[in-house]
């Protein structure tokens, strides 16, 4: 996505990540992969159970993690695109993505 920002932008859409790590993990992470876009912490889990995406004692020593996916909303906070997998590994690719929010209101 970092590298395609612009044609996102373009088409109406801002990617942010939300991650069960500490914040000072996901400004790390942010900051060593190069990312410009937010990378938020939710350590608590909350927006990621809300958006049901919780693999509990999915992660490390068994902590709960968030399920691989991805999510497009719009300006009013409607869902109007998801993506899940059960690997993390796998996941929705920039073109798929971009399709996607060209084809939303």
């Amino acid at each position: 996505m970092e590298k395609r920002l612009a044609e996102f932008e373009a088409a109406g859409v801002r990617p942010v990540a939300i991650s069960v790590d500490p914040p000072e993990v996901s400004r790390n992470l942010a900051n060593k992969s190069g990312y410009t876009f937010p990378v938020l912490s939710d350590p608590d889990a909350a927006v990621i159970r809300r958006y049901h995406v919780l693999h509990p004692a999915g992660g490390p020593d068994e902590h709960d993690i968030a399920r691989p996916a991805e999510f497009l909303v719009d300006s009013s906070k409607i869902v109007r695109w998801t993506n899940f997998t059960e690997d993390v590994r796998i996941r929705a690719r920039a073109d798929e993505m971009l399709a996607a929010a060209r084809t939303l209101p």
